[in-house]
């Protein structure tokens, strides 16, 4: 008999030997017609996994983002063996779950068309009725590369020839007829895939290389029950609605030209709402007793060699030579921060030290990971240094978690954390990544923010904290980091004097709230669906007279307003005042003031909320006495 240790901490006994579907079985037969995988101490594994050794065992349905992946991923292996069975010559690359549903990139000389993923779809359907077993089998590297080398699957054959060197044999899962090279984990079998749907086709180079060959990429989701893919596909044509790129050329908000591609241009509007939050973020940093610095946009390689950049991010990094020395754009703002730091001698008094900056970056992405102001080759980072003693770790990590939590949640973000810990290309010794990862894990835990763990994905010279919002749409994103870093200290050996007289390393904290205000701006844009809390809205009032002869009392009304410092237009165009209405709704402009002969005649304004429709006639006063309220305490 062996120990197992199940959700909840309880321990029962099993037979040795079972596999995890066999004792889902007997802790709950609900559980096992719901289960998608097994996750055995710490691992996600298929339900067909022997378990031979004591362990902790938690069962996995849809609901479990491990679970999820297998679902999907199976999903994606049902999808390859339809377009096998209808387009046999089509070669197969790769087919991963990924965040939202799944992808197969495929070589294929027949052009994949909308009405194509009909006729896939329906054979799915069919895969799925079959309810076909998958069942994983192993080969030695020789007789793998044989089978896939049978088949002409050229690009399996790359992939085996990559691993064969390893010794280890190679694994696969079959389907009836079909067969994939894979390491799991799947489902049981293929017949709780109940929903689905392929949502698009793109082209994607192969193993993202631009100089290799472009394939088709059919990209679908899946679900257990169709009610969950409707709500899915509901809240798609939401966000398709919402689209940062399109509601951002509608309101006059930015630009992608292509003179610059991934290089945004802001227009007026833009301005307007991006120069709002970057005082909202200079208002909140003078709180909290941090100064601003500007650093150059360019230094030299020396500067990125002390840094590190050079060795381990400059594939990323933008150079030219100027007076035959080697310089690079930057792509972060910090050895620019360390500079500033080692300027001037600091003591122990001084610190903690909290130096912000807004300052521009670029960084080289591939032309195809390019999307509006999500991802981009320039942006404003919302950067901040803390320079600070052992003692003080805590503190000013609690700090800046408090700083992005009060942001978050003046926008109506829900989000969670991740601590990020030691990757492979680290620099710095273990007990230093220990201590850092300790403090933060330290702070998380006296503040009771749940985290989960996030192993390997820290920055090269640190841990780091991550938040993930969540919008208006259930999407996330990841924007807000603290990285704590023991390592650009000593490179640029920085110091203070102790309080012993002698001289100590600080350690320094790199932080961001928006992360990429561009970024930030873009999510914005979708999580309000284009219609901003008047706080941030470009234009938050506009004028409409309902008469060409009204317009000199209307000027007047733009004037108090202006004076009260509301951002506010008048629509002096001839036409009818339903028009009017309708081109300011599609604008979402928050208020509309609708000015008649009436409302001259008793100095009022006929007041329309973009949200609630007419309010009546109030005076003047009292609106701009209200609608100062409102933008003063930044109303959602």
């Amino acid at each position: 008999m062996i120990k197992v240790t199940l959700k909840g901490n309880e321990v029962r006994e099993f037979e040795s030997g079972l596999p995890a579907f066999e004792i889902c079985k007997q802790i709950s037969m609900g559980l096992y017609r719901a289960a998608c995988a097994a996750e055995i101490d710490g691992k996600v594994c298929d339900l067909r996994t022997v378990i031979d050794k004591d362990c902790s065992l938690n069962i996995l349905t849809f609901n479990d983002e491990g679970g999820k992946k297998a679902f999907w991923h199976t999903t994606a292996h049902v999808m390859a063996q339809a377009i096998k069975r209808l387009y046999p010559d089509v070669k197969l690359a790769i087919g991963p779950a990924i965040d939202n549903g799944f992808y197969y990139d495929l070589d294929s000389a027949h052009p994949f068309t909308p009405e194509d993923l009909v006729k896939i779809e329906a054979e799915m359907k069919k895969i799925v009725k079959e309810n076909i077993p998958l069942k994983r089998f192993e080969l030695p590297p020789e007789q793998a590369l044989a089978k896939v080398g049978a088949d002409g699957e050229i690009y399996k054959e790359e992939l085996i020839r990559e691993h064969a060197g390893k010794g280890e044999p190679i694994s696969f899962y079959e389907q009836a007829e079909f067969y994939d090279l894979c390491a799991g984990p799947h489902l049981m079998t293929t017949g709780p895939i109940k929903a689905f749907k392929l949502t698009s086709i793109a082209g994607a180079y192969w193993r993202g290389d631009e100089k290799n060959k472009m394939l088709v990429r059919i990209y679908g989701i899946s679900f257990p029950k169709n009610a969950e893919l409707e709500d899915y596909l509901t809240r798609l044509e939401e966000a398709k609605k919402r689209d940062h790129r399109k509601l951002g050329k509608e309101l006059g908000l930015f630009e992608i030209m292509e003179e610059g591609p991934g290089f945004p241009f802001f227009l007026p509007n833009g301005m307007i709402l991006k120069n709002t939050l970057i005082d909202y973020w200079r208002q909140i940093h003078t709180r909290e007793g941090y100064v601003e610095i500007s650093t150059p946009i360019m230094l030299n390689r020396q500067l990125w060699e002390t840094s590190g950049h050079w060795d381990h991010y400059k594939e990323n990094m933008y150079t030219t030579v100027i007076d035959d020395t080697d310089f690079a754009i930057k792509p972060m703002n910090c050895p620019g921060g360390m500079l500033v730091y080692k300027s001037s001698l600091h003591s122990y008094r001084d610190l903690p030290i909290r130096m912000g900056e807004l300052g521009l970056v670029h960084r080289h992405e591939k032309s195809g990971a390019l999307h509006g102001l999500m991802r981009v080759r320039c942006f404003t980072q919302d950067d901040a240094h803390i320079f600070m003693t052992p003692e003080q770790i805590t503190d000013e990590i609690k700090g800046v978690v408090r700083l992005i939590d009060e942001v978050y949640s003046l926008f109506g973000f829900k989000y969670h954390v991740e601590l990020s810990t030691k990757p492979e290309n680290s620099i710095g010794s273990d007990e230093d990544w220990e201590l850092a990862t300790d403090g933060l894990k330290k702070a998380l835990e006296e503040l009771e923010l749940p985290y989960v763990i996030n192993e390997g994905d820290g920055a090269f010279y640190g841990p780091k904290i991550d938040f993930h919002l969540e919008d208006s749409l259930g999407r996330t994103w990841q924007c807000g980091t603290i990285q704590l870093d023991f390592q650009l200290p000593m490179r640029f050996e920085a110091e203070y004097i102790g309080a012993d007289g002698e001289r100590h390393r600080p350690i320094m904290i790199h932080r961001v709230v928006f992360g990429s205000i561009e970024r930030f701006i873009g999510i914005l844009i979708e999580h309000f669906g284009g219609a901003f809390p008047m706080w941030l809205a470009p234009e938050q009032v506009r004028i409409l007279p309902i008469s060409e002869r009204l317009l000199e009392q209307a000027r007047d009304v733009k004037q108090q307003l202006m004076q009260a410092g509301l951002r506010v237009t008048l629509d002096d165009r001839n036409e009818k005042i339903g028009y009017k209405i309708r081109e300011a709704q599609l604008q979402k402009i928050p208020y509309m003031l609708v000015i008649g002969d009436k409302e001259i005649e008793n100095n009022t304004v006929s007041v329309r909320s973009r949200k609630d429709g007419d309010l009546g006639a109030v005076p003047l006063t009292q609106f701009i006495e209200e609608a100062k309220t409102e933008i003063e305490t930044k109303a959602l």
